[in-house]
């Protein structure tokens, strides 16, 4: 019977499919009609963006445009010389203002963090729903969690973690629908974007779409097998041009080739121009260079963007300043943790097809990609993984809590872990939780800040390597933290300050946001463990 319902179930997804991707064709064939035409790089946008008529930029990328964009920026190219053009004013009569839902939902800090935290989940649901084509919004076939505040779309990395929390409240259909959409986005675009919005069409974020499959399966062989196309498609979307690496051309797209011949990967971006919704802030950052180093200072703020820190002091060449950013001469720790788990991930799913010599082509591309881990990304000086600076052929020196990724996927050896988990324990451990790198540089991925990803992965680094009581300790400290502020202010926040604990948070492009997504998601989890633990204990007393 759970056989019928399973291929019911894929035969409904795959229709929905085939005619979300008609319609995804034909919302390009309109926008074909003006394919000399760049909105993003218009002189309307460019005027908007940088006469900051929003306190946000991401406010006017999310606007909706009453006609047709390129009818609007004649429009305005028109009229704007003329007396007493205003342009908010040409702006607010041409351009739907983007709107959150209402939903009457009032904090009532008397209940538990937990019963909040459940009580949002339909609070921060989106639903598909007939889209105007001229928005920048990308339609999706199944409903989704959106982080919260400014953030009024799905969010790849974001998802993973936010799911973790769906699944121990009984949300496993919104959990489904998490990854269905993923997959819809992978099968119509060949990649998973950073948000569905058009504007992040030339970056990805950390693939976590193989966690999300990973738990959202667990031991279901079927289900795990039907995204196994989807697996592979998104390791061919960070692999692409692996193919063409060689000795005079040592690095393509995401893809670098390593001085000893292997490869290993970076963040990237298809686009070298300001991001759109960070555009005031980016040209006016680059404004002074020109050429090539104008150019490249874009593609790596938009690499940055595209490995969820940004920004931090991880990417800066002199550790301090966002203008010496260098992102994509970096080989980042985390990124290539993620793609050794997702190289065993698809191994797994060949394995259970049966079809055991594909297996082994990607337990070998793991096998290979694990070995470089541990040549090029432990600092044996620092006792710690640390990004790999490819062009300089050095570690970059930036201390952050990506050390603790091969320790969650278990890549370290036993020696390494010891010696991270000192490390992570002594030097990053504080009253609040984890704090991001060791760095102040007012950067919203630098101390003294903490996030709720890397909470979860870093105190899962020591469960995974015995020392449980630690990461007892660290989730107690993190929840704690979380649950002050919320009987504060009622809020679930997107950050913490986890030094100063009289304060909440600080430092990026924008204010702090509050929803939030993932930090509820590994809030949940992370009680569950403690809770589980708790019993166990007791039953042995």
């Amino acid at each position: 019977m759970r056989n019928k319902r399973f291929q019911a179930n894929r035969l409904t997804f795959a229709l929905t499919f085939a005619l979300l991707s008609i319609l995804w064709s034909c919302s390009l064939q309109v926008e074909d009609k003006n394919t000399d035409f760049d909105y993003y790089s218009s002189q309307l946008f460019k005027d908007v963006q940088l006469a900051a008529i929003f306190p946000d930029s991401k406010t006017f990328v999310d606007c909706t445009p009453k006609q047709p964009l390129i009818d609007i920026n004649a429009r305005y190219i028109d009229q704007k010389s003329n007396e007493g053009f205003n342009l908010k004013e040409f702006v607010e009569a041409n351009f739907e203002m983007p709107v959150n839902p209402t939903t009457g939902f009032v904090s009532d800090t008397s209940k538990t963090m937990r019963d909040h935290i459940v009580s949002l989940w339909p609070v921060l649901t989106r639903t598909p729903e007939q889209i105007n084509e001229l928005s920048s919004l990308i339609s999706l076939p199944g409903d989704y969690i959106v982080p919260g505040g400014r953030f009024r779309e799905i969010y790849y990395w974001d998802s993973y973690f936010t799911m973790e929390g769906l699944m121990v409240s009984g949300q496993e259909l919104m959990a489904k629908n998490m990854v269905d959409n993923f997959s819809y986005l992978i099968d119509t675009l060949s990649f998973i974007p950073n948000g569905n919005r058009n504007y992040y069409n030339g970056r990805s974020q950390p693939p976590f779409y193989a966690l999300m499959v990973d738990r959202l399966a667990q031991e279901d062989r079927d289900l795990f097998i039907s995204y196994l196309p989807y697996l592979e498609s998104e390791y061919e979307f960070w692999m692409s041009g692996s193919e063409t690496l060689s000795n005079e051309t040592n690095a393509v797209k995401r893809v670098v080739r390593m001085e000893d011949g292997s490869a290993l990967n970076r963040y990237w971006d298809n686009y070298a121009s300001p991001r759109p919704e960070s555009f005031k802030e980016d040209y006016e950052l680059a404004e002074e260079l020109s050429g090539d180093a104008q150019i490249k200072m874009y593609r790596d703020l938009r690499a940055g963007a595209e490995s969820g820190w940004d920004y931090t002091s991880r990417w800066f060449a002199d550790g301090q300043r966002l203008s010496t950013i260098h992102t994509t001469d970096i080989i980042p720790v985390d990124l290539n943790s993620l793609l050794y788990f997702l190289e065993l991930k698809i191994a797994q799913g060949y394995n259970w097809k049966d079809d055991l010599e594909q297996a082994q082509v990607f337990l070998d591309k793991a096998d290979r990609r694990k070995q470089a881990i541990l040549k090029y990304l432990w600092d044996e000086e620092d006792k710690f993984f640390v990004d790999y600076d490819f062009i300089a052929g050095k570690k970059t020196g930036v201390l952050s809590l990506a050390a603790a990724y091969p320790l969650y996927f278990k890549i370290a050896t036993k020696g390494q872990a010891k010696l991270t988990l000192e490390r992570l324990s002594a030097d990053f451990l504080k009253a609040g939780g984890f704090v991001t790198t060791l760095n102040e540089t007012g950067q919203q991925w630098d101390f003294p800040n903490g996030w709720a990803p890397l909470q979860w992965i870093t105190i899962n680094a020591f469960y995974n390597y015995g020392q449980g009581e630690v990461g007892n300790e660290a989730a107690t400290k993190w929840l704690a933290r979380n649950s002050t502020v919320y009987k504060t202010t009622g809020k679930m926040m997107e950050k913490y300050d986890v030094i100063h604990t009289e304060l909440l948070a600080g430092g990026g492009e924008y204010p702090l946001q509050d929803g939030f997504g993932w930090t509820n998601g590994v809030a949940l989890a992370l009680q569950k463990i403690l809770d589980e633990k708790a019993v166990v204990e007791e039953m042995t007393e």
